[in-house]
């Protein structure tokens, strides 16, 4: 015979708190997340190396040892001829290095073409990121607050803030677009099925340019991101974007919020 004790009150709240608490974020975003997350470091520890077998970038249509670059990175080349001021070359692995540079580019794109579907016909982008009137108007001091390191509110890690909504805006409609559009500008298969495409980014070189650019843009993002991640409470963060929960309901105008959110998701995805 199975007998249970009762539970004390404080344990009934705790576990009926737990029970009816909302996800902070849907199952898509965060398998999206992770996914990107993935391909991200993949396309990063490739794109490096194949950064190395030739790490001189030129603006225009062609470049070349013979040619003055606007960058030159002071590391040794993994290809000999390539003047470093090294003695000495890296090992090439320019072979395996492209190919997982083309397979996570594919996972990226189908990922982040998953994600933008779903964020518009649910309402995400409208209803988290896109910021409201109110939130412009505390940018000010969302940004003193980034600047002081200051620890977010509870009620913060049930909404974005001003510098989230725009930062991931930009992001997944200006960088993410940018980094696709500047990488297949640096094939010549894409160059002859569709030569307006790289014309217009002024050429081969330019693309790989502006390429490497945009990557050094995503990597500080990447940073920030990390780095307040820990600022906000690390377990708490990665908690909700594995499992969804934050691990303390909202409460107050911020359930509110969450609710009317919620409503609109619903409401959206029936229209």
């Amino acid at each position: 015979m199975n007998a249970t004790l009762p539970l004390a009150p404080a344990e009934v709240r705790a576990a009926s708190s737990s029970a009816a608490e909302p996800k902070r974020h849907a199952a898509l975003v965060r398998v999206t997340h992770w996914l990107t997350t993935l391909a991200f470091l993949a396309l990063l520890l490739s794109g490096g190396e194949i950064v190395l077998s030739h790490p001189r970038f030129y603006w225009g249509e062609t470049g070349n040892v013979n040619m003055q670059p606007w960058l030159n990175l002071h590391v040794p080349s993994s290809r000999d001829t390539v003047p470093t001021g090294y003695g000495y070359v890296l090992p090439d692995q320019n072979g395996w290095s492209r190919y997982l540079h083309f397979q996570a580019a594919w996972l990226a794109v189908a990922t982040g073409l998953l994600y933008v579907i779903w964020g518009l016909f649910a309402g995400h982008f409208r209803l988290n990121l896109l910021p409201t009137s109110s939130h412009l108007n505390e940018i000010g001091m969302s940004i003193l607050q980034h600047l002081r390191f200051a620890r977010p509110s509870r009620e913060e890690a049930w909404s974005y803030n001003v510098l989230q909504r725009l930062s991931y805006l930009v992001v997944i409609f200006v960088l993410f677009p940018l980094m696709i559009w500047t990488g297949l500008a640096m094939s010549f298969g894409f160059d002859s099925a569709f030569p307006l495409a790289v014309r217009l980014l002024g050429g081969h070189q330019t693309a790989r340019s502006l390429h490497f650019l945009v990557t050094i843009a995503l990597v500080l993002f990447l940073l920030v991101h990390i780095t307040m991640i820990f600022v906000a409470g690390f377990r708490s963060r990665m908690r909700a974007m594995i499992t969804g929960h934050v691990g303390t309901g909202p409460s107050g105008e911020s359930r509110a919020r969450l609710d009317s959110a919620n409503q609109g998701r619903a409401t959206a995805a029936k229209e």
